[in-house]
């Protein structure tokens, strides 16, 4: 495939493409679900996906989701959604990357800066729950009212942080996400405000290496095998800042989902159902991907 955004293709299905990929690391929110709602022609792209013939390894599907919450409840979210299982072969987390970097710090006085919902992150390790004005870290999950909240909202505790110099892990480093057609802050913004008054951040999730190096190394332990050639691996995801930075930056193809949260920017309203010429606004973004798809379907 080419980086030329003047000739980047626009796909109709996965077909048209999926038996040059062994596996592929697929984006959640956006791609098979909308926060509301399953997407089911992405499922069922992803079920045939693996039930394509081993092209010298069994077809997987690992999920790569930037969620501030382990594997194992991002798939109950899924199921709740009508996501199904068949989708997919494992969950990789900005979560799972976030919890292990926690562990690693045993005792530690952990400020949670995000909504009770993600307190899930880390129940069960030892640490100690503290106020910005004692923490030795904070744990960055998101804002605690992502509805009527914005980063402006913040600027007090995140000075405080500053002021003496507590390191930031944001478990999300999406700055939005759309949710039954709104876009949604995240995590990302915060740790965003933080770095610009000189704080800290250590990001667990795409765009960043490490939870792509996690992913790419699940997919071979579900056969035993190492790793898959990053030539086989097809990243698919709605975000270029992202799922399409990150894939660039790991040496893997990606497949940009148009109605996700650059939907707006590109004028897929509810009364605009067809993808027109992407390459203006393409051709704007700092990353290009390989190939675009309206929706993930087959």
């Amino acid at each position: 495939m080419t980086s030329d955004h003047a000739s980047i293709p626009t796909l109709t299905g996965l077909s048209g493409i999926a038996d040059a990929y062994d596996v592929i690391l697929c984006d959640v929110w956006g791609v098979l679900h909308d926060g509301s709602k399953a997407h089911p022609g992405a499922g069922d792209a992803l079920i045939r996906f693996r039930g394509l013939p081993a092209a010298g390894r069994p077809r997987r599907v690992v999920l790569v989701s930037n969620a501030p919450r382990p594997g194992a409840g991002v798939q109950r979210i899924l199921d709740r959604l009508g996501v199904p299982r068949e989708a997919y072969d494992a969950i990789v987390t900005s979560g799972d990357l976030t919890r292990a970097l926690v562990a690693e710090q045993p005792g530690i006085r952990l400020y949670h800066l995000g909504p009770e919902r993600d307190s899930g992150i880390f129940q069960g390790l030892d640490v100690a729950l503290a106020g910005p004005e004692e923490a030795d870290l904070v744990l960055n999950t998101g804002l605690f009212d992502d509805r009527t909240e914005t980063a402006d909202d913040y600027r007090e505790t995140l000075a405080t942080l500053r002021a003496r110099a507590v390191p930031m892990i944001c478990a999300n480093p999406d700055l939005v996400v759309e949710f039954d057609g709104r876009l949604i802050p995240c995590a990302g913004l915060l740790a965003a405000a933080y770095e610009e008054i000189g704080g800290s951040v250590v990001y667990a999730g795409k765009p960043h290496r490490p939870v792509y190096e996690a992913a790419l190394a699940r997919a071979g332990d579900l056969d035993g095998l190492p790793p898959p050639d990053r030539a086989r691996v097809l990243a698919v995801g709605d975000a270029i800042r992202t799922d399409v930075a990150g894939a660039r930056g790991v040496g893997i193809a990606s497949l940009f989902v148009a109605r996700g949260i650059h939907a707006e920017e590109l004028g897929l309203t509810a009364e605009h159902h067809r993808l027109g010429a992407i390459a203006d606004w393409l051709s704007a973004q700092a990353v290009h991907p390989d190939a675009v798809i309206e929706r993930l379907v087959w």
